[in-house]
């Protein structure tokens, strides 16, 4: 005879979450691991199909609206060459932007070479080197093949020279930031580590994309266009260097660098 209370409405919504949550323990480790190669190629995809999408409205003039209303809402609406704010925030941003120059994105990657280097990790050193040259010339081809005009409709407030699609400076932010923050991200055992490495790298190329607007010498759809390529960019590099890694290609984290 069963003697067992009769389960009450309230109970309901934790029977309805008991069994989903036993599932998610029975997961092996292994079979959550093998979610994240999926993850990161449905990222690098989501990032190109983003970046030709953004293309093909700007050859077909669809982007102009959103472009030009962006520019101008960032400026003084009786002075197009004045931008909105005090005085000190123009400066601030042109300190951001040149964190996107090529001489400190050259300074930085050969900051993280010479560390890479002296803690022994030759290999993964040298792959860097690969994704972040790899990932220039990227940039530089696809400028030349599009050859969009820079804006006209507002004053620079930065000298350029260079065509503007995609915006060079976000793009080569996400791939240097980028590709260096996932590659260090496995290097470095701790997940704090990981965390804040590859948090300070998005934070960083979010802020030299948006100074590239603010400073009137790229259009908002050359940055959003910068942003999904160089990510995509670094998610197939970070990709392919945990391939590298699980065939001991690229050195691993040390046995007294394991996860706190």
């Amino acid at each position: 005879m069963n003697t067992s209370p009769p389960h009450s409405d309230a109970d309901a919504p934790s029977r309805w979450l008991a069994r989903p949550l036993r599932l998610i323990r029975r997961l092996r480790p292994r079979t959550l691991a093998e979610l994240g190669p999926i993850a990161t190629l449905f990222v690098v995809a989501a990032g190109l199909l983003g970046f030709v999408a953004i293309a093909e409205e700007i050859v077909e003039g669809e982007t102009h609206a959103f472009d030009e209303a962006i520019l101008r809402a960032l400026r003084s609406a009786s002075d197009p060459g004045d931008p909105i704010g005090p005085a000190w925030l123009e400066i601030v941003f042109r300190d951001l932007t040149a964190l996107g120059s090529i001489t400190v994105l050259t300074v930085v990657t050969l900051v993280v070479l010479g560390y890479l280097l002296i803690d022994g990790k030759r290999s993964a050193a040298l792959f860097v080197l690969v994704s972040v040259a790899g990932g220039a010339l990227l940039v530089d081809a696809v400028k030349l093949f599009i050859a969009r005009p820079r804006p006209d409709l507002v004053a620079h407030l930065v000298q350029v020279q260079t065509y503007s699609f995609p915006s060079g400076h976000a793009t080569a932010s996400a791939v240097t930031f980028l590709t260096l923050g996932t590659l260090l991200g496995r290097v470095l055992g701790r997940r704090r580590l990981k965390a804040y490495v590859l948090g300070t790298a998005i934070t960083l190329t979010l802020l030299v994309g948006a100074s590239r607007v603010y400073l009137g010498v790229h259009w908002p759809s050359d940055v959003l266009a910068g942003w999904s390529l160089g990510a995509a960019w670094a998610m197939l590099c970070w990709q392919v260097g945990l391939w590298l890694q699980s065939r001991g290609r690229i050195e691993a984290p040390r046995p007294d660098q394991d996860p706190a």
